[in-house]
């Protein structure tokens, strides 16, 4: 009995002795939010859980594309060629915006907002169906540009009325350091965050960095995993996540500014961001040049974007990765015809 005893005791005291991992889940953002905090008391974990969660949705509603939002009332005021005041927020990101979509050579183009919309997804749900040509052809000839915006303060306004912007290609990024800075401040240390896909971890996870998972664009599974370390961020962008199909073809939300046409032959691309102040915006942003500029111009895009990490896959499911990813990564499938690339 006294054996019995003791057993169960050393298993209580072994189960107290490590610190849990205290996680909460939402939907924000259009897509699956979890926040794990590892190595804290549970109220003071779920508190600051809370008010992360709590920045999401407030952040949502002010960058929604769609519904009434802070981002809609602008895009009204950019299409009568008016100027509107906005947050001083808002405005740090659009200008924000404008320097990331200079550098990826306008790849990463939030001001098309209406080309998005006009190909299905400013809606919950994508209907199987294509827009009028002629619609899209004047959209691209319009050439709407993040450099079109005008700033006087937080007063912005566009010399182009086709802009729209969609900041759905750096909020969640901008969520991510949002997320990072609360943490920091309730006195976090290690914690995990996920935006669908879009992570960023602080600290550790116990004595090891945080593994992660990262998806395969075909299989409801990981394709390979990674640790990640203090301050970094990875960032994806798939043909997966928004698409429809019509007549047995894929047609995905990242929409080639060039040709007004959701890009095809590559199903995902991975970046990881190092640590440094915005990196989470960096993860979010960088994917998509990197994405929309193809198997042939995609480790130029990704040097523009200061991105050293990346893995790209294209539409045979052949894996391509620069050699610092390639040293992160332990791929979870056999059989992969992988392409390490100096």
């Amino acid at each position: 009995m006294i054996r019995i005893l003791f057993f169960a005791l050393a298993l209580l005291l072994s189960a107290c002795s490590k610190p849990p991992i205290v996680e909460q889940e939402s939907f924000v953002f259009g897509t699956l939010v979890q926040v794990k905090v590892w190595g804290e008391d549970e109220q003071h974990a779920s508190a600051a859980i809370g008010k992360v969660l709590r920045e999401f949705d407030r952040l949502h509603k002010v960058l929604h594309a769609w519904q009434p939002s802070e981002l809609t009332n602008l895009n009204a005021a950019l299409a009568k060629g008016e100027a509107l005041k906005v947050s001083a927020e808002l405005a740090g990101m659009l200008r924000d915006a404008a320097k990331q979509a200079a550098q990826a050579d306008d790849l990463f183009n939030p001001a098309i907002g209406k080309l998005i919309a006009l190909w299905g997804f400013h809606s919950d749900e994508y209907k199987p169906a294509l827009p009028d040509t002629k619609l899209v052809d004047a959209l691209v000839k319009a050439q709407p540009r993040m450099s079109d915006l005008s700033f006087e303060g937080d007063t912005v306004g566009s010399k182009n009325r086709d802009v729209q912007i969609d900041l759905g290609g750096y909020a969640k990024g901008y969520a991510l350091d949002r997320a990072a800075e609360i943490l920091h401040k309730e006195g976090v240390k290690n914690a995990l965050v996920n935006i669908g896909g879009n992570i960023i971890a602080l600290g550790e996870h116990g004595n090891r960095p945080w593994k992660i998972g990262v998806q395969h664009p075909r299989k409801p599974s990981a394709i390979l995993t990674l640790e990640l370390y203090d301050g970094e961020a990875i960032g994806t962008s798939g043909d997966y996540q928004r698409y429809f199909e019509v007549g047995g073809k894929r047609y995905c939300h990242l929409i080639d500014p060039r040709s007004g046409q959701p890009v095809q032959g590559i199903q995902s691309v991975t970046v990881i961001a190092p640590r440094g102040a915005g990196a989470g915006v960096l993860s979010d942003v960088a994917s998509k040049p990197i994405f929309i500029a193809g198997s042939k111009d995609w480790r130029a895009a990704a040097a523009k974007m200061g991105i050293e990490a990346a893995m790209l896959i294209d539409a045979n499911g052949e894996v391509y990765l620069t050699n610092r990813f390639a040293k992160r990564g332990e791929f979870l499938e056999k059989n992969l015809k992988v392409h390490a690339l100096d």
